[in-house]
């Protein structure tokens, strides 16, 4: 196959949908020569955050030299940006051929009375194929979802087990209770494997105390962040790491008053990987931390006015979400632009969020079979709030939210992350326009 082939088949295979558990990439990967057995990880679960705290431990570990693999999901701005080493995508040509290889075998499968394989499991044995081919020195893999029955969760080779924050998410398949789901993502322990976790509610840091059993699970906690100075565009503070050690005046550059905490699991990550051999100097550390990049998560896209863009989708998200509304923009105006996927907690999403927005514009995520329409957002959130517009594209959203807002205001576009990478593109394509036809009349 080539790329355009192999992106169709993969359109095709996705109405096989999310299965849980490991028997299907078990047998898939062993056909394949189990290309993770010869890998190291950091295993990363969590409700929230996963993806900030890989992307700090990516970046520090890059400048220290070594070679990291990196595979997370869902994809932001364009489909191989899943599948990563050293900052670079894989290849169109090389995830055509590993496809290819990965399709043959999962074919083979189905034609043998087995279950054929699904895309993430397949995506899943692609990545591992590519780490082993690129020589990764390590790879930190993010869990798709849950973490024991996670298709990721079939590998051995685990240095470090990490957990940000664990709320509710994917009820459906993971449980009703947050104890259920704290079992579920407990499951990426694995023995001689270091075990981390950052803030969590004191029912899931018992249970993953008692999955740790015997061995020692390292825990960030709030009083051991001091001197925290937030900003829009760099945050500050202190750190006091399990190990004793104190980290004064770290700086990010990832906004959110959530990221302090998230970039402190990372400091507690790569402590944890020094343990095991993967020296960081403090000075990697910190530039590596102010160096990371995470698309998405309190992200400014463009000024005057302040267009943030933020993947919050659940209610804890949103809770934090609310904190960083009130936070950073204290007496401003609001405008929301909100997308949601029907299997998410879109109503407790805006019962957290409503209250700060003058203004709500509804949108329905593009290309996902589990897009909550625009219309059915709406009807939910004027249940809320008596200010509630649908938009019948993202790009009449934008438009509109550009129309309302004034230059003082804030434009707050969250929800699913499947639709703000288009909406990111629609804003930065709008703003370079504007911007040529301002050079152009000040040029006459």
């Amino acid at each position: 196959m080539n790329y355009r082939e192999s992106m169709d088949y993969i359109e095709e295979m996705s109405e096989l949908g999310s299965v849980p558990g490991l028997e299907s990439t078990t047998k898939l990967c062993r056909r394949l020569g189990n290309p993770q057995d010869d890998l190291f990880f950091v295993h990363i679960a969590g409700t929230n955050g996963k993806g900030s705290v890989l992307a700090f431990v990516y970046s520090v570990l890059k400048n220290a030299g070594y070679r990291v693999g990196h595979y997370s999901s869902p994809a932001v701005y364009a489909y191989r940006e899943k599948i990563q080493v050293n900052g670079k995508e894989i290849l169109t040509k090389e995830f055509a051929a590993l496809m290819s290889l990965v399709r043959e075998e999962a074919d083979a499968m189905e034609a043998e009375g087995m279950p054929h394989p699904t895309v993430f499991e397949m995506e899943t044995a692609v990545s591992f194929l590519y780490f082993k081919e690129q020589r990764c020195d390590i790879v930190l893999l993010e869990c798709g979802m849950g973490g024991d029955l996670d298709a990721t969760n079939i590998i051995k080779n685990t240095l470090a087990a990490a957990f940000s924050s664990v709320s509710m998410d994917h009820m459906a398949f993971l449980g009703n209770t947050l104890q259920e789901i704290a079992h579920h993502k407990a499951g990426i322990i694995k023995p001689g494997a270091e075990i981390v976790s950052g803030v969590q509610q004191p029912e899931v840091l018992e249970i993953l105390k008692r999955r740790a059993g015997e061995a020692e699970c390292r825990t960030v906690e709030k009083e051991r962040l001091s001197h925290i100075k937030y900003g829009l565009e760099k945050q500050r503070f202190d750190y006091l790491s399990s190990s004793g050690i104190l980290y004064r005046r770290l700086e990010i550059s990832l906004a959110g008053v959530v990221q302090p905490e998230n970039a402190a699991l990372a400091v507690e990550i790569v402590e944890a990987l020094g343990r095991k051999g993967f020296s960081v100097s403090e000075k990697q550390l910190r530039s590596g931390l102010f160096q990371a990049k995470w698309p998405y998560r309190f992200e400014i896209a463009a000024k005057r006015p302040v267009f943030i863009l933020d993947g919050a989708h659940n209610e804890d998200a949103a809770k934090r979400l609310a904190e960083g509304i009130r936070f950073y923009f204290t007496n401003k105006k609001i405008l929301y632009i909100i997308g949601m996927l029907k299997d998410k907690e879109y109503e407790k999403v805006i019962a957290q969020t409503y209250a700060y927005a003058e203004q709500i514009i509804t949108v329905t995520p593009q290309g996902q079979p589990r897009a909550l329409p625009c219309h059915e957002l709406a009807l939910t959130a004027l249940e809320y709030h008596p200010r509630v517009t649908e938009a019948a594209s993202l790009e009449e959203a934008v438009e509109m939210a550009y129309l309302l807002a004034e230059k003082d205001w804030v434009i707050l576009a969250f929800g699913s992350l499947s639709y703000l990478g288009a909406l990111g593109r629609i804003i930065k394509d709008r703003s370079e326009k504007h911007d040529r036809s301002g050079k152009s009349k000040r040029g006459r």
